[in-house]
């Protein structure tokens, strides 16, 4: 009986994510839904080149690939922002060390349908929209259509990002917040689907996900400015207003595997993989 107990356990241990970790040769990154196709095509590459190693990549968002780094249940966190000051103290209570590897820039695309005829906006106009304060597509010139505001939930980096960034204008003080009938939706895909079958809606997510589906809106930071077109050579010469890093947190300096993945993303290779899923490489 003590015999079969014992092999029961260790079976049971050899399947947990903890000791197939302890291998070092098995690693679980989760985060970002911006950057999850990013994520799997690095590990499908990196897999091809090294067939000894195994990558597992999960979306949920940028404060579930925080969350999982500080409760030790993955091994790389995907983030479209910043870790927040709360995160790092929890942190290390845990005896977690995040550590913080810029893998990318991102431009965050403003999304309407194709057959809205609203082109350019201000950071201005987008805030207003964002917030309720312009409920009406007529308003801006479009047609007489109640504005449908979507949003990424909460827990989605591209969703503080945005907030942080369009609706409190990087203001600490602004207490902005999206509009009361905003619909917060759970991935980027979701947001595209809804614009691009509804007229009145406006959405907003990387700009690796816009299709001919949807309609890219230009953008200018103050009235009287140039608008400019989310696209890869904008973020790149810092004309496009709302872009940000795309970044990566480890705990403490990575290594192991965790080192080889993090030096196989930022490679040649790597960074083109990058450019491939239209992010902008930060590594020539």
């Amino acid at each position: 009986m003590f015999k079969k107990l014992f092999l029961i356990l260790v079976v049971l241990l050899i399947a947990s994510p903890a000791f197939a970790r302890s291998g070092k040769n098995s690693i679980q990154i989760k985060g970002s839904d911006t950057m999850v196709n990013l994520g799997q095509a690095w590990s499908e590459k990196y897999m091809e080149l090294n067939p000894g190693d195994f990558i597992a990549v999960t979306g949920g968002g940028s404060g579930t690939g925080l969350s999982s780094l500080i409760s030790g249940s993955c091994d790389i966190a995907m983030s479209s922002r910043n870790i927040k000051e709360k995160e790092i103290i929890l942190a290390k209570v845990k005896g977690i060390n995040p550590n913080e590897v810029k893998v990318g820039l991102d431009g965050l695309a403003v999304v309407v349908n194709p057959s809205n005829p609203v082109t350019n906006l201000t950071l201005d106009q987008l805030a207003g929209i964002f917030t309720g304060r312009i409920s009406n597509w007529k308003e801006l010139g479009g047609p007489d259509e109640k504005i449908v505001v979507l949003s990424r939930e909460v827990n989605s980096g591209t969703h503080v990002y945005f907030k942080e960034h369009v609706l409190r204008k990087n203001d600490p003080a602004s207490q902005e917040e999206f509009a009361a009938n905003a619909l917060m939706l759970s991935s980027s895909q979701a947001i595209a689907d809804e614009v691009a079958s509804n007229i009145a809606a406006v959405g907003y997510y990387g700009m690796g996900y816009v299709s001919s589906k949807q309609k890219a809106v230009h953008i200018a930071k103050t009235e009287g400015a140039a608008y400019v077109v989310p696209a890869i050579e904008n973020v790149v010469n810092g004309t496009y207003p709302i872009s940000r890093p795309l970044l990566v947190y480890t705990n403490g300096t990575p290594e192991g595997l965790v080192k080889k993945f993090v030096d196989f993303a930022l490679s040649k290779e790597g960074q083109e993989i990058v450019l491939k899923t239209d992010f902008v490489p930060i590594v020539k």
